[in-house]
């Protein structure tokens, strides 16, 4: 996730080099929440299942192996279609990216515990209350400016 330039001085000189090796060396590239591969297409339901290629296996939102699900390939086939009209589809493809993310939302604290590898839907799942919370304080300051310098 790009860093906001407002946002830039909190983050230290080596900032590469300490999410590189969060995301590949401790990771292994892949998402510690959900084991999501980094740089690959990946196949996902509608819900939290998504299928690993590397294993021929679907995992639901935590990374753990789901039992008695089909393969991608004999869904597809055991999809029935209308006369002359095509299904609609039943995957969605989504190209991971792994971030490094912090933990405590504070971009000054980099310690290794604080650090995590996350995918895109991971990262955005857990930065959600932070996200509510930015969006609440921003909507209250222009409201507040509004107040300050309204012309009656």
């Amino acid at each position: 996730m790009p860093i906001a330039p407002e946002h830039r001085w909190l983050y230290p000189i080596d900032w590469r080099e300490l999410s590189a090796l969060i995301r590949f060396g401790r990771a292994g590239g892949r998402c510690e929440h959900c084991r999501r591969p980094h740089g690959r297409d990946i196949l996902h339901l509608s819900g939290e299942l998504w299928w690993d290629d590397s294993v021929r296996c679907w995992r639901d939102g935590h990374g753990r192996r789901v039992r008695r699900a089909a393969s991608p390939a004999d869904m597809v086939r055991a999809q029935p279609g209308l006369a002359g009209i095509a299904p609609p589809p039943l995957f969605r493809s989504t190209h991971v990216v792994l971030a490094t993310a912090h933990l405590n939302h504070d971009p000054g604290d980099n310690r290794p515990r604080n650090l995590a590898a996350l995918c895109q839907h991971c990262h955005m799942r857990h930065d959600a209350r932070e996200h509510r919370r930015r969006r609440w304080l921003n909507a209250f300051r222009r409201r507040a400016l509004g107040d300050l310098f309204a012309i009656g």
